[in-house]
């Protein structure tokens, strides 16, 4: 999603933000912006605090220090909580479908469970949704269980954008997927983050994703954000720590998880 120029006002901003867990500190200053309509992708090394800055950023986790704001105003009571998550998609690592679900109810779980749509019309704003991932409604009645991966990744998108959200995030979106299918998810992700002009915040360690849906990385280690610019740039960076990522390398400063 290069190439696009963002002046907004921050969508989403998390100052100075801390977490620790028991005597570890995981997160400690992580400050972080995303526009309406910027795609910003954060990397970094397993067990880096990735997953946690998501789940600080949408109040499922309180952190010691810091602050997050969400379209300008700090998201710190539940009611500021609630509208925020109420205006956020999310696709989950391995899609997190219920299996006990139809694909539809999947979709349009928020929409029934959440904001009291009828099962009728619910199924409606489901299959209208399903097609925009390029799934036919014959999909809809069918059970998580009977797609395949990649099939399974577009209803989770499905249900991450039913409500047309203004920021998305996605966790490890391509996960387990072959290259080709992983390239045609990103295509999708792309297509409707942009459709929606919505702000999206990826993590993933899949530099193919990374390439084709960031405009600006983000780098997350040792628990702040050590280097972020255009996607543009990655590979001229002059950061060791990016160069190390880029290329795959088990040398340099960062330590192998292992």
């Amino acid at each position: 999603m290069s190439g696009t120029h963002i002046t907004s006002a921050p969508m989403l901003e998390l100052r100075g933000v801390h977490k620790r867990f028991s005597d570890k500190d995981v997160l400690r200053g992580v400050d972080l912006t995303v526009a309406p309509g910027q795609s910003l992708v954060v990397i970094g090394g397993s067990g880096t605090g990735k997953s946690v800055t998501i789940k600080c950023a949408l109040g499922l986790m309180t952190p010691e220090k810091g602050e997050v704001f969400f379209d300008g105003l700090p998201a710190n009571t539940s009611k500021a909580i609630a509208a925020l998550r109420r205006r956020t998609g999310m696709l989950f690592q391995g899609g997190a479908l219920f299996d006990s679900l139809t694909v539809w109810e999947n979709v349009s779980f928020a929409l029934m469970y959440r904001d009291g749509i009828g099962r009728g019309e619910a199924k409606k704003r489901a299959i209208e949704t399903l097609a925009k991932v390029h799934l036919g409604a014959s999909a809809a009645d069918l059970r998580p269980a009977e797609l395949s991966g990649g099939m399974q990744k577009r209803v989770a998108l499905a249900r991450a954008i039913i409500a047309k959200p203004d920021l998305i995030f996605f966790d490890e979106p391509t996960t387990g997927l072959d290259p080709i299918t992983a390239d045609a998810v990103n295509n999708l992700i792309v297509e409707q983050v942009r459709a929606l002009g919505a702000a999206a915040i990826t993590i993933t360690h899949d530099m193919a994703s990374v390439r084709k849906i960031a405009d600006e990385v983000a780098m997350l280690h040792e628990g702040r954000i050590i280097w972020r610019g255009p996607v543009s740039k990655l590979d001229a960076s002059g950061s060791p720590h990016i160069d190390q990522f880029v290329h795959g390398r088990a040398q340099g400063p960062i330590q192998p998880a292992i």
